[in-house]
């Protein structure tokens, strides 16, 4: 993409910015001053440093617009059409633990329909991006999903649900459905990442299931703008309000749904 939109150099700027903030603390990971949520649910200072970098900045650049972000919640704004979906750091474990798998993710929502999508790794300053009808890129390479039809081929990734997050039994279940068809499994921690490498075919496909609007709004983006595909566990498309998420190519998606179909039996 040889230029980007005034909107996109907005979005891209304000992530490259959190990313290097969410940089240097890497760096210095066992300094940080880490606080639980809850059972494996952390927040660093890092989190809400580059949550700070991202709402200070986006105010600036569309004054009036609302916010969904992972920290602060809900921030009405006059602009009642517009809102901002953050994720500051999706990945918290990963980057706690030393590993550069991570990723700012900024989504905007027009009238309620998703526009635009950033998913940024600083660490390996990968910037995926896109426009609804301008396409998904990484940097200046045009992205498409996968191609492959064949379910034996595939490498699906997936999430896995936390100590004291429901679900775990029934993870299990679809585990069995979608394992023993496919090439590989891949869990690496980063929903935003996980969408956005699907865009990219590296993997042919996704499911997860309670994840927060923050974590996949802006890979939902990308991943459509990529030719792909991208809808709930029983072919619904309200993964913003249910967090349950199914990605891929057309074959991949309808496989890996009717899978976890029979799982649910």
């Amino acid at each position: 993409m040889g230029t980007l939109s005034p909107l996109l150099t907005v979005m891209t700027d304000v992530a490259s910015r959190a990313g290097r903030s969410l940089n240097r603390d890497f760096r210095d990971i066992e300094h940080l001053q880490v606080s639980r949520k809850g059972p494996a649910d952390f927040v660093s200072v890092a989190d809400h440093k580059a949550e700070d970098i991202i709402y200070d900045r986006l105010s600036q650049a569309r004054p009036g617009y609302g916010f969904l972000m992972e920290e602060r919640g809900i921030v009405e704004g006059s602009d009642r059409s517009h809102r901002w979906i953050v994720d500051p750091l999706d990945g918290t474990l990963n980057f706690l633990h030393g590993m550069p798998h991570f990723a700012v993710s900024i989504a905007l929502e027009r009238e309620g329909e998703l526009v635009a999508g950033v998913v940024y790794n600083p660490a390996t300053d990968e910037m995926f991006h896109a426009e609804k009808g301008r396409g998904a890129w990484l940097a200046d390479r045009r992205l498409r999903v996968a191609e492959r039809k064949h379910f034996d081929e595939a490498v699906i990734a997936t999430g896995t649900p936390y100590i004291g997050k429901p679900g775990q039994a029934r993870f299990l279940k679809e585990l069995h459905q979608i394992m023993p068809h496919c090439a590989g499994i891949r869990r690496m921690g980063s929903a935003a990442l996980d969408l956005a490498w699907v865009a990219a075919g590296r993997y042919d496909g996704f499911w997860e299931r309670n994840l927060k609007s923050w974590d996949i709004a802006a890979g939902i983006m990308i991943v459509r703008e990529a030719g792909g595909f991208v809808a709930e566990a029983d072919g619904a498309e309200n993964m913003l309000e249910t967090g349950n998420i199914v990605a891929g190519n057309e074959p991949m998606l309808a496989e890996v749904v009717e899978r976890l179909k029979k799982a649910a039996a």
